[in-house]
Formats: C-alpha cells, sequence, structure tokens
C-alpha cells in the first residue's frame, strides 16, 4: 500500500472572502461540474484569492484518480518521498511559462503544467500576459482531457483533465470599466489587451464573470459572517454524487463531472423542456453560440440543476448558464 503525503496546514477558506457574491456562487458552480473559469477584473479585486480557494470546496480523490495523479509526478520527478498527495493538483504556471513548460516536451518529453495538474486545478494568472500561441497550444488538452507531443523519434500521450481557471485585468492598465477612472486610449485599451486571448481559447470555457473592485471601505463595514468553504464542500460533494450516479445509469461509469461529458451524452442528461428549448434558440440566434458553446451551456444548466437538488433542468437553469456565457460578448 502506497503511503500517503500529508500536507501541513489547512486550505485557504472561502470565509476569508469578503463580498464578491457573484464570483463565490460561479467558483461553486465551477467546483460541482468541473467547468472552467474565467474572471476578470481590476487589481486587488480579489481573483488570485476566490482562485486559491477552490481546491478547499473540491471533493477528495478517489483511488483511480490518486493512482493517475501519483504516476504522472513519478514520471516528472515530483514525488515527495515516494508518497503520494492527499490533495488535488493545483498548478499556477507564472505567465512567462514556454509551451514546452505548459504541454510537456523536451528531450526526454516531460509531462508539463497541464499534465500535472491532472485531476486538479490549473490557475492561469494575468491569462493575457501569457503568449498567445502558449495558450492556444492548451486548446486540444482542454477539450481531449489528453496532451499528445508528437517528436521526430517519440509521440507520447499524457492525461490532461484539468479544471482550468483563469484571471485577467480587463485591460493593460487594469482600471477599465472601475468607477471614476477614465482611460486615456479609452475602449480601445480594454478590446486589444483581451484580444490577445483567442476566441477558440475562449470558447472552450464555461463561466466568464466580471469581478469588480473592493474599496476599502467595504473592508471596513461591519459584515455578516462569510459562509465557510466546508458548507460550501457539502453541497459541492452532493452534487457530484449526483452526477456520479447519472453517468453510471447512462453506462458511463468513467464519467464523474458534467464538464467531462461528452455532446451525446450531455444532450441525453439534460433533455431541456420546450421552454428551455425555446430560450436556446432565443440565445443561439441573438449571440451567435457555436456547437461547443451550446453543449457548455448544456453542462453547467445541469450543475445548476444537480446543485438545486431536481432531475428536471428547466428554463431558470437554462438562463443563469447563458449569463455566465455571454457576458462578454464573445460566446
Amino acid at each position: 500500500m502506497p503511503r500517503k503525503h500529508q500536507t501541513n496546514g489547512g486550505l485557504p477558506d472561502l470565509s476569508e472572502v469578503r463580498g464578491q457574491l457573484v464570483a463565490r456562487r460561479a467558483l461553486e458552480v465551477a467546483a460541482a461540474g468541473g467547468h472552467n473559469l474565467l474572471m476578470i477584473g481590476p487589481p486587488g479585486a480579489g481573483k488570485s484569492m476566490l482562485a486559491a480557494r477552490l481546491p478547499s470546496i473540491l471533493p477528495p480523490l478517489n483511488p483511480r484518480e490518486l493512482l493517475d495523479i501519483s504516476m504522472i509526478q513519478s514520471i516528472a520527478g515530483e514525488l515527495a518521498g515516494g508518497a503520494i498527495s492527499d490533495r488535488r493538483p493545483f498548478r499556477a504556471p507564472h505567465h512567462s511559462a514556454s509551451m514546452a513548460a505548459l504541454v510537456g516536451g523536451g528531450l526526454r518529453v516531460r509531462p508539463g503544467e497541464v499534465s500535472l495538474a491532472h485531476n486538479g486545478v490549473l490557475f492561469l494568472d494575468e491569462l493575457a500576459e501569457f503568449a498567445p500561441q502558449v495558450l492556444d497550444s492548451l486548446r486540444q488538452p482542454l477539450e481531449a482531457g489528453e496532451t499528445v507531443i508528437a517528436r521526430a523519434n517519440a509521440r507520447v500521450s499524457y492525461p490532461s483533465r484539468v479544471q482550468l481557471i483563469a484571471a485577467m485585468n480587463p485591460c493593460k492598465c487594469g482600471l477599465a470599466g472601475t468607477p471614476g477612472h477614465t482611460c486615456k486610449r479609452g475602449a480601445a485599451c480594454a478590446n486589444d489587451y483581451q484580444a490577445r486571448v483567442s476566441g477558440p481559447f475562449l470558447d472552450r470555457i464555461d463561466i466568464r464573470i466580471d469581478v469588480p473592485a473592493v474599496s476599502a471601505a467595504d473592508l471596513i463595514a461591519p459584515a455578516e459572517p462569510a459562509e465557510p468553504s466546508s458548507a460550501v464542500a457539502q453541497r459541492v460533494e452532493r452534487a457530484r454524487e449526483r452526477q456520479r450516479q447519472r453517468f453510471v445509469e447512462h453506462g458511463a461509469p468513467g464519467i464523474f463531472t458534467n464538464a467531462a461529458a461528452g455532446p451525446t451524452l450531455i444532450e441525453a442528461v439534460v433533455n431541456p423542456d420546450s421552454d428551455s428549448r425555446k430560450l436556446l434558440l432565443q440565445a443561439a440566434e441573438r449571440f451567435n453560440l457555436s456547437a461547443r458553446a451550446y453543449h457548455r451551456v448544456l453542462k453547467v444548466a445541469r450543475t445548476l440543476a444537480d446543485l438545486a437538488g431536481v432531475d428536471r433542468v428547466a428554463r431558470p437553469h437554462i438562463a443563469e448558464a447563458l449569463s455566465y456565457r455571454v457576458n462578454f460578448g464573445a460566446a
């Protein structure tokens, strides 16, 4: 029996986050369904703080996930004294990381950050500061859940089923949309900065939210105690158990989250009613949803229903899922 490496200290707790109710809700939905999440907001809004607290609400690793992680860490030489970690990986590469560092490569074709984050979280802070070609190299791993590295003398495949959490400023100066701030370049500053992240990459992100600035006055004013991670983690665990059981019933025991389900499977488990279909059709025509975007909306809606503890996906679930998708006009 392999030893488990017990990490010292507890995980950062959501109770330490003041305000940001929309962001907290989005983080819970992302955790419950394994969805990719993008947070856009000015410096100091709490984006990195929220991302660091995601592991505290994720369910524990099952034995198969532990085995997969230990094999990747062994290849990369990152096993701590030969013991496997009891926590989900949380990898946060710097925005100067090369393509080989992110997706893998080198003379011995080592796994990159996206594979080292398998069954865990890949956090990309300052998303728009990454080289565009480096970000686009993640498109295939995010879609397929594996990274294929082809070289003249080798072809290696590493599992890369990760939950991507990304954060970025709204513009180069970081303050676009902040009350009282006027950018000298106007809207061009935000448009040029956000254009560094390609449309196909954004298409793979299920949930996109604005994270507004928090003022010092908001922190000083008395407030009700925020909900701790333990309470949120219980809801996430129940939602994931509903997903696991549902996929077993549909003959897909290897699928554990809605985000990992294929198009045919997610259509089968959602089966929206007539009102929901009408809303989806209106959104598809208005926002020009791609086929991938349509299926990702269904996945988020299914997760919202699972969090609510209901079997049928209804119009409110579709509406909330769409609100996460079309906020930035790049469905």
